[in-house]
């Protein structure tokens, strides 16, 4: 790491100037300015493809800038690894997990750096600093459980414990910590948060829910486009400005809903139970419905969207599509009855990411384009496009693979291979989790169009916003149960919350 004493402004804790950085013909990154004080709590905001995994990918060292300066407490740095960068003082929490499933909490929070004796792991002082770790956050998680049985909302609690075990870091860059953690878990975060920042750190946060930047944050820089936008306190912006200069635009409504419930019922599940996960679970879908189910991590949300699709097996209750009855199913018989399933983890459940877009948006409706084994290329070529155009996918190509594309381009894909199916019923699990506005409001227009040709859609979100602004009812899960239900005008955040605490 290289480190020079001239330039720089000593009253920031980190100094960006004249960032570049360019891919082949792509500019990713455009004369980027980036400051940030000691004792702060900074958003970084833009949308999808807006630069902002290019710029922490080179403060974290994993990257080098063409051109640009880098300095830390006025000194001039560039990192050229990301060992550098942490023992610079600067740790990341990042959006994708990086668990290793068959260890420990303990093991994967102080991996490399366990406590030894007489020349081994001591797991008795490790679990020990972890539990204290755990505990001081107010993350309820055991440091002897295996990452393997904890849900997606709990690894991420890890990861972020992981990134905050590193009590020498200044600067804590945070990538959508809260994309998969429940209300309650995001008021711990944010706790959390506040002591770090009381002791003089600062905290690079990033996040698509706005309204965590308008609690959390104290002041903002905005990146569209690779180019830097504009920057202030945040009590200077309201929300309306913000996603403008986010989008490049004025917004008008920002949940697209016009779908119109009818009183056919569609899908009817009554008595589902399976375990402590998932007790007496009853429920109906009207066509035309938008159906939403909130409650915190834990209550048993995604685990019933599982048993409905046969991902796991009921112990006992029914599942009706009409009048087609689903006992002991599997996947295969639960799409082979019109029901489509959109899982919370697109990365490790919903896409082949060393596949191209167009075979992950054809991978599930093979069948219908295919003779003795041969797909027929043509008219997958076709489809692919079909559903590029349909939900407005940024590739280059359909060639172009999935990996490479943004959260919110890889879930129009997610989208659109479902939507080739045609089904009936739309399961849909943190639909716009780590999506930016602009791309949730192409996905909520999706929704509202879905419905509104007699189809149904049962949705589940920890945010509030969009389980009020989307749902036309609301059911509430508590400790597996379904504990109450609210019609959308009736829908209130508080109330919601009440229910599910």
């Amino acid at each position: 790491m290289e480190i020079e004493q001239e330039g720089g402004r000593a009253d920031f804790l980190l100094e960006v100037t004249g960032l570049r950085k360019s891919f082949g013909e792509v500019d990713a990154l455009k004369k980027i300015e980036f400051c940030l004080k000691r004792g702060s709590i900074h958003a970084l905001c833009g949308g999808n493809g807006a630069g902002k995994s290019t710029f922490l990918s080179i403060l974290m060292g994993f990257i080098r800038p063409d051109e640009g300066e880098i300095f830390i407490k006025g000194e001039r740095c560039e990192f050229l690894s990301p060992k550098q960068a942490m023992e610079a003082g600067i740790a990341i929490v990042q959006q994708e997990l990086s668990a290793i499933p068959d260890l420990s909490v303990a093991e994967n929070i102080y991996l490399g750096s366990e406590p030894k004796r007489f020349g081994f792991v001591d797991f008795h002082t490790l679990n020990r600093q972890t539990e204290v770790l755990l505990q001081g956050l107010g993350f309820d998680i055991s440091a002897t459980a295996k990452m393997r049985s904890l849900s997606v909302a709990e690894q991420q609690l890890v990861e972020i414990a992981k990134a905050l075990s590193h009590t020498n870091a200044d600067i804590i860059i945070m990538d959508e910590p809260t994309s998969a953690i429940g209300e309650e878990d995001v008021q711990k975060l944010f706790q959390a948060m506040r002591q770090l920042v009381a002791k003089g750190k600062s905290i690079i946060y990033v996040s698509h829910r706005l309204s965590e930047i308008f609690q959390i944050a104290d002041s903002y820089t905005i990146f569209r486009d690779g180019t830097y936008i504009c920057e202030g306190p945040i009590e200077n912006i309201d929300r309306e400005a913000l996603i403008e200069h986010i989008i490049g635009g004025e917004i008008d409504d920002e949940f697209a809903k016009f779908n119109q419930p009818g009183t056919e019922t569609l899908l009817q599940v009554e008595g589902l139970s399976c375990g402590h996960s998932v007790k007496d679970i009853s429920l109906t879908l009207k066509r035309g419905e938008i159906l939403g189910i909130y409650g915190l991590v834990g209550s048993g949300r995604s685990e019933c969207l599982d048993l409905i699709f046969g991902i796991e097996t009921a112990e006992k209750g029914t599942i009706k599509i009409g009048d087609r009855q689903l006992t002991h199913h599997t996947p295969a018989d639960a799409i082979a009855a019109g029901i489509a399933y959109v899982t919370e983890d697109r990365k490790e459940t919903g896409l082949v990411l060393c596949g191209s877009v167009a075979e992950n948006i054809n991978i599930s409706s093979l069948g219908s384009i295919s003779r003795a084994a041969l797909v027929n290329d043509s008219a997958a070529s076709k489809r692919a496009d079909s559903m590029i155009k349909t939900f407005n996918i940024k590739t280059p190509n359909q060639q172009q693979l999935v990996a490479n594309l943004s959260g919110g381009n890889q879930q129009k894909v997610v989208l659109g291979r479902w939507a080739l199916l045609d089904p009936d019923v739309l399961l849909l699990d943190e639909p716009t989790r780590g999506i930016d506005v602009g791309a949730k409001k192409e996905i909520y227009r999706f929704m509202s169009e879905f419905a509104l040709k007699n189809k149904g859609i049962v949705m589940v979100s920890s945010e509030l916003s969009e389980i009020i602004g989307m749902s036309d009812r609301i059911i509430v899960f508590k400790n597996g149960r379904l504990v109450g239900e609210v019609q959308q005008a009736e829908a209130t955040q508080a109330l919601l919350m009440g229910m599910a605490v």
